[in-house]
């Protein structure tokens, strides 16, 4: 038998700031990691950056570059397009059965109190970093009231790429406020028990969200050909 890792933890501490990096942009879009630099600076062996890069490469967010290197993959506009086509959808269901549960999961329902409540304190020194964990916990919140697991098993290995796309639309200071908005309005029709408002204002926000990503990565596209 093949023994087992003896530093998985510190493999999984590498890989959450590999992909932290990642997702804020540290790291940009086809930027090469250097395996050696990278560990020096996390003040680790290159094994467990290793590791972790090969975990990064299986999820399509990093990629083979040059002898035994990686860089960081490019955002794809279609890709994207079409991963908030399928959240807006599983977003929308989400929201529809925390309304129908919010008068009977007290914990639940105050686990997304408590998420709206930290994004409605964000402001212009908030960090981009800060900005995608509180939103990707707002939505986690709505998805543990809706009561049904396969929703978050579902999202948890769409959750990387959502949050690099969140970085994109996150880094104009004008949608931070505007998409706070649009949880408050989710929260408020789920909190309420109004199934079907909830479920449309959570379609409308990932639908948005989507389009928002896509034309500014288009943008970029143009910009940089």
């Amino acid at each position: 038998m093949i023994p087992l890792d003896p530093l998985p933890n510190l493999i999984d501490q590498v890989y959450a700031r590999i992909l932290e990096a990642i997702s804020d942009r540290t790291l940009q879009p086809g930027q090469r990691i250097r395996q050696n630099e990278l560990a020096d600076k996390l003040g680790v062996s290159r094994q467990p950056v290793s590791h972790a890069l090969h975990l990064l490469h299986r999820q399509g967010l990093v990629a083979e570059s040059g002898k035994r290197g990686f860089e960081v993959t490019q955002l794809d506009p279609s890709r994207i397009r079409q991963l908030y086509e399928v959240r807006g959808a599983i977003d929308a269901l989400a929201a529809r059965l925390a309304a129908e549960r919010a008068g009977t999961d007290a914990a639940a329902r105050a686990r997304l109190e408590a998420a709206l409540a930290a994004g409605r304190r964000i402001d212009r020194n908030t960090t981009l970093a800060e900005l995608i964990v509180l939103d990707v916990n707002f939505h986690r919140a709505i998805y543990q009231l809706a009561g049904n697991p396969v929703i978050e098993e579902t999202m948890a290995p769409q959750w990387p790429h959502m949050r690099r796309s969140m970085a994109t639309v996150l880094a104009e200071l004008d949608y931070r406020g505007s998409a706070w908005a649009e949880h408050a309005d989710i929260a408020k029709h789920i909190l309420a028990g109004d199934a079907n408002a909830a479920e449309r204002a959570a379609l409308a926000h990932a639908q948005t969200a989507g389009r928002m990503t896509e034309e500014r990565l288009r943008a970029t596209e143009e910009v940089a050909a």
